[in-house]
């Protein structure tokens, strides 16, 4: 004769520990992406104006045009006349990830040597996370 489960068997007792597992787990995950969900501070791009746009309507400006640069490559806006340095990082096949633009943003010429860029490093690791949350299109 087979008995029916009673409340302190294994398979009855786990299941409101599983529960709260899913309610944390979901909590955290909601609460992440709120937090990859807050608007970029757009006010970290002001200083690259001068020099480059967000958009490809902008027109020319002194340096390239930003639209859509992660994952486009290095020296990849057709209408920028680029250094050496960055066209031979170009033909090298060099891509433009959030990675690699961080470093680029710390310190341009450490990572490409001869480059025109004559902004200074960006020191502020906060700044440069706010650039690459504009330049990512946030």
């Amino acid at each position: 004769a087979s008995r029916a489960p009673t409340a302190s068997s294994s398979s009855t007792s786990r299941k409101p520990d599983r529960m709260r597992l899913g309610i944390v787990v979901a909590a955290l995950l909601a609460a992440s992406g709120a937090a990859r969900a807050q608007p970029c501070d757009r006010q970290a791009f002001e200083a690259c104006q001068a020099c480059h746009a967000l958009t490809r309507d902008a027109g020319q400006k002194p340096g390239p045009q930003l639209a859509n640069v992660i994952g486009r490559p290095v020296a990849g806006d057709p209408a920028f006349d680029y250094s050496p340095a960055l066209r031979a990082a170009r033909d090298n096949g060099d891509i433009w990830t959030a990675e690699r633009l961080d470093i680029f943003l710390a310190d341009a010429e450490a990572m490409y040597p001869g480059q025109w860029m004559g902004s200074p490093p960006i020191r502020s690791a906060k700044l440069r996370a706010d650039l690459l949350c504009v330049l990512g299109g946030r």
